[in-house]
């Protein structure tokens, strides 16, 4: 019989560390049922009347294996995904058959695996930017490591981890405890040292440009007209001034929002009139998505291992990515974009500073690190085509998950590519979003954050122990005797 998970006496056979073979032998359903919410760290004192608590323990931070294993959960790369789909649309057309942005796996869902989640770990030595390896590079660790996780080793849980680890700064994040940075009891437990904190943000500029580009691939006389739905209609030339004052007057079709590229592309047959792709409700393009999938990755994990898992709001954006030493804010040092100025001010966030980045760590594809949205929509599909890039251009990654090379290649020349037309519209769409709003992407931020964060713990077992049913925490009441006898 094939087994998913190794033994107990398989694991223990290849883990050097006691821990590593109990917990791949966890049950997935153990993990699923027992999974809570657990807030109160080792050493934190509790403040509720009849139910306090006094601490008298030190804090105790995670152990470099313990951070390993749950950097390796938002960082590893779990294999090659599979192109299991078809080439030819029920019309008889052909189907685009190069979607993704990358080739390799993660543990999370990812829309067209974009991976475009990218996480911060947060603990008592600095804010670390978890950068996870692509491309070539991710295949070339798939090949040195065991095939399964349950067989890793103790040294290859931290080498693994320690590749993707990127020093943001050399002190915790650090905001003053109080409204509006934090909420509620979360200004006193949340981000308390000895903790561990996994913070996502969501790279939404290669994906947007991406998805711009797949659903214009669409056949003739389908593909969507993008709108603007958070400004009106601004005709352009004498023809679509007629257009609009014929729809005020309620003698020509009604024309509410802004069409992006104007009304040739409709009388063109370019696009569809009756397929609408507004912005604006787009927002993120469910790019975001993908952050969900990983948080529970890590609270199903952080139970199987036995510590304190707790997911609530982190510091509030804007505040999260500045740092400013004069107000007491020292959060991941993004650069943020002033947008242009308008004299009716459209909706947030096209109205607010944009998070593009941090210089030289985490880059989006926006200006100042593009020199022109022209230059960002060539780099999506550079990188989407090219002999040394993550996807569908370099042969080596694509053609690793078949059996046979032949049927790789195959695949790839049925299946179409992004053609001239798409990126010529694709690029007038994104230059109308820069050239309006002064900021790329306008209807979501570059960076997206949920505004929630992840952390892990050691319990401070006294406090529970003293006021609740043991069965809430039997998992964490073994902890420190198999990971720090």
């Amino acid at each position: 019989m094939t087994s998913i998970d190794p033994s107990p006496a398989e694991a223990t056979a290849s883990a050097t560390h006691p821990a590593l073979a109990d917990l791949a032998a966890y049950p997935f359903l153990s993990a699923l049922t027992e999974r809570r919410t657990r807030r109160i760290p080792r050493g934190f004192s509790v403040n509720a009347g009849p139910l306090s608590h006094e601490s008298h323990n030190a804090p105790a931070p995670l152990s470099k294996l313990e951070e390993a294993i749950l950097i390796t959960c938002v960082t590893g790369i779990t294999g090659i995904t599979t192109h299991d789909g078809p080439l030819v649309e029920n019309n008889g057309l052909d189907e685009l058959g190069t979607p993704f942005l990358n080739i390799m796996a993660r543990t999370g869902s990812s829309a067209d695996n974009a991976q475009a989640t990218h996480f911060f770990m947060i603990n008592d030595d600095g804010i670390f930017l978890l950068r996870a390896p692509r491309g070539e590079r991710a295949l070339e660790l798939l090949k040195d490591l065991p095939p399964r996780w349950g067989d890793w080793s103790e040294a290859d849980w931290i080498g693994a981890a320690d590749e993707c680890l990127v020093r943001v700064s050399d002190r915790r994040l650090d905001f003053p405890r109080e409204w509006p940075y934090y909420l509620g009891w979360n200004n006193q437990a949340s981000n308390a040292p000895g903790t561990t904190i996994f913070f996502p943000v969501v790279d939404c500029t290669w994906q947007y440009i991406n998805a711009i580009i797949i659903l214009l691939t669409e056949p003739g006389g389908m593909r969507p007209l993008f709108l603007d739905d958070w400004r009106t209609f601004h005709p352009k030339n004498a023809v679509e001034w007629i257009a609009k004052i014929g729809s005020g007057l309620g003698i020509g079709p009604k024309i509410p929002y802004h069409p992006i590229g104007g009304l040739d592309r409709v009388r063109s047959g370019y696009v569809n009139k009756a397929s609408q792709a507004p912005l604006g409700f787009g927002g993120a393009l469910r790019t975001d998505y993908e952050s969900f999938f990983y948080f529970q990755n890590l609270m199903l994990l952080g139970q199987s291992m036995g510590l304190g898992g707790w997911i609530h709001g982190s510091v509030f954006p804007p505040y999260i990515w500045q740092q400013d030493d004069a107000k007491g804010w020292h959060g991941l040092g993004f650069r943020l974009e002033e947008p242009k100025k308008h004299h009716k001010w459209p909706p947030v966030p096209a109205s607010q500073a944009n998070p593009v980045g941090i210089d030289g760590i985490l880059e989006g594809l926006t200006p100042p690190y593009v020199s022109s949205m022209d230059e960002a929509v060539d780099r999506v599909v550079e990188s989407k085509y090219s002999a040394t890039g993550p996807a569908y251009g370099n042969e080596k990654v694509f053609s690793s998950p078949y059996r046979n090379s032949d049927d790789a290649r195959a695949f790839l020349e049925k299946g179409t590519r992004f053609g001239p037309d798409e990126i010529a519209y694709t690029k007038e769409i994104c230059n109308y979003i820069w050239d309006t709003y002064g900021r790329f992407p306008a209807h979501v931020d570059a960076f997206y954050t949920p505004g929630m964060w992840l952390q892990f713990s050691h319990l401070e077992m006294e406090y529970y122990d003293r006021f609740f049913d043991p069965r809430q925490y039997t998992r964490q009441a073994a902890h420190d005797g198999l990971w720090h006898r």
